[in-house]
């Protein structure tokens, strides 16, 4: 694979190009509705790409497991059959902690029983990566190890000032890349890209976590009957705007849908929330987490030590701040929680500023 330096038009044409080929091309651009805001949307042209963007505001997991799907369609005369999406596309401007949570994301449904509808499209897939030129209010990743990615994507563009080093890491990548009017990346070329990676290793990081991230399953064994779960929820809306948007969030409802006629239906499968009320409902009416706080506390959990236990100890939080964000009662925020229980619990940053809580 190679790593190539590009100026600022002839980036621009390397975007139009692969624009052109025959699979369907997904960046961040302004909102069309909120100017201040950004989305993942089909790209019609290269000088609508904005890889100097925030944060979006919706993660990229739209397009491996989508919202709303149909994975069955089912006839009375014609019996059943799953239901593929086979488009390949690419995405441009993946963050690297976006890039972090796909990486996640592609364990799960792949462990156990591997999901073909989220893998099928996750296979047919190039993702174009780029680092943070601008941080966003609520960023965290540097807490997280997430400010910058290593894998997982198949090119990575880095903003260097005077243009952008581009690196292909894959085939698909490679053959991209190749298309474009490049030189190859000087020694200085890359220092200056690891100079963008160190300061987003620091620099990424609103909100302060005040422990290692490993650290925080043995911190969640302490905490369970904690009263802070009480308190944070006295205000909660269980609204589910948190899990929403999360890009490592990926509990999902199936509902079947037949015609009026019952002749025919499809099957469908779409995002659902642990903060949602009746989200562990079941027959005959029993519910395992009726309550907020019992609700606002699984979320957390999840994060910080279920997740962990299925995929050697990565926390199912990247740091991106979008439940910060999307919350408004401002309770959403783990950093907070997390910093709130280890001052508690005695783990105090200014007496212990390294806290290491792993045996």
């Amino acid at each position: 694979m190679s790593t190539k330096k590009l100026s600022k038009e002839p980036f621009l044409d390397w975007v139009d190009f692969i624009i052109s080929t025959e699979q369907k091309v997904y960046g961040v651009q302004v909102h069309e509705d909120k100017a201040d805001r950004f989305e993942y949307a089909v790209l019609q042209k290269a000088e609508d790409l904005r890889i100097d963007y925030d944060v979006t505001m919706l993660p990229p997991k739209k397009y491996f497991q989508p919202p709303v799907e149909t994975i069955v369609e089912f006839g009375a005369k014609d019996g059943y059959k799953s239901v593929y999406d086979t488009e390949k596309f690419a995405l441009i401007g993946v963050h690297p902690y976006d890039m972090a949570a796909i990486n996640q994301m592609d364990k799960l449904f792949s462990q156990d029983n591997y999901d073909t509808h989220y893998m099928g499209r996750r296979n047919n897939a190039t993702i174009i990566a780029c680092d943070v030129v601008n941080p966003s209010k609520n960023v965290f990743a540097s807490s997280m190890s997430t400010a910058t990615v290593k894998q997982g994507f198949d090119v990575l563009v880095t903003d260097t000032g005077d243009g952008y080093v581009v690196e292909a890491v894959t085939d698909k990548g490679q053959k991209l890349l190749d298309m474009a009017k490049a030189d190859e990346a000087t020694s200085k070329d890359l220092d200056a890209r690891r100079s963008v990676w160190k300061k987003n290793e620091k620099e990424l990081n609103k909100h302060a976590l005040n422990c290692k991230p490993s650290d925080i399953p043995k911190l969640l064994e302490m905490a369970y009957d904690h009263p802070l779960w009480e308190e944070k929820a006295k205000t909660c809306f269980s609204c589910g705007s948190c899990n929403q948007v999360c890009p490592t969030c990926y509990c999902f409802n199936v509902q079947d849908s037949v015609a009026w006629d019952l002749t025919s239906g499809n099957r469908q499968r779409e995002w659902d929330g642990c903060l949602l009320d009746g989200f562990t409902k079941v027959a005959p009416g029993h519910e395992f987490r009726p309550k907020r706080s019992s609700r606002f506390r699984h979320r957390l959990y999840r994060k910080g030590k279920y997740v962990p236990g299925k995929i050697d100890g990565e926390i199912a939080c990247v740091g991106c701040g979008r439940c910060i964000d999307a919350c408004l009662p401002d309770i959403a925020n783990p950093v907070t929680v997390y910093n709130q229980l280890l001052e508690e619990f005695g783990f105090n940053k200014k007496t212990n500023p390294q806290v290491c809580l792993s045996t």
